[in-house]
């Protein structure tokens, strides 16, 4: 009789680590182009275009640090409202894109964002 409780705890114990969990991949998002590539210091807001791969629903372009309003136009491209205050001093910032975390039962996983692409302020 232990012989069978023994069997079937093994048993139990088997099938259980055969259904463990694995977490989802990450889907890194990744900047080919910036449209435009750069603007004069001092001008207007305007509208960045930013074309690559795997972009999210609720993706949000970062413009030198700054997070600005973003809209997904499909996975290779999204739309970002860039501020004349954003723009005031020459120089070269980072523009990155962030894909949000996604939740789930097992707790989801975190945001990730793709490699830096250089905006040039002239």
């Amino acid at each position: 009789m232990n012989t069978a409780k023994t069997y079937f705890l093994i048993m139990l114990l088997a099938i259980g680590l055969g259904c463990g969990y694995s977490k989802p991949k990450t889907t890194m998002p990744a900047i080919a182009t910036l449209d435009p590539a750069s603007t004069t210091a001092g001008s207007g807001q305007f509208q960045l275009e930013v074309d690559g791969s795997n972009f999210a629903t609720g993706a949000v372009v970062t413009f030198n640090g700054t997070p600005e309003a973003t809209t997904v136009v499909s996975s290779t491209k999204l739309e970002a409202t860039i501020p004349a205050s954003a723009i005031m001093t020459s120089g070269r910032v980072s523009v990155t894109v962030t894909n949000p975390g996604s939740g789930g039962i097992y707790g989801g996983m975190g945001s990730v964002t793709s490699a830096p692409m250089n905006f040039m302020i002239n």
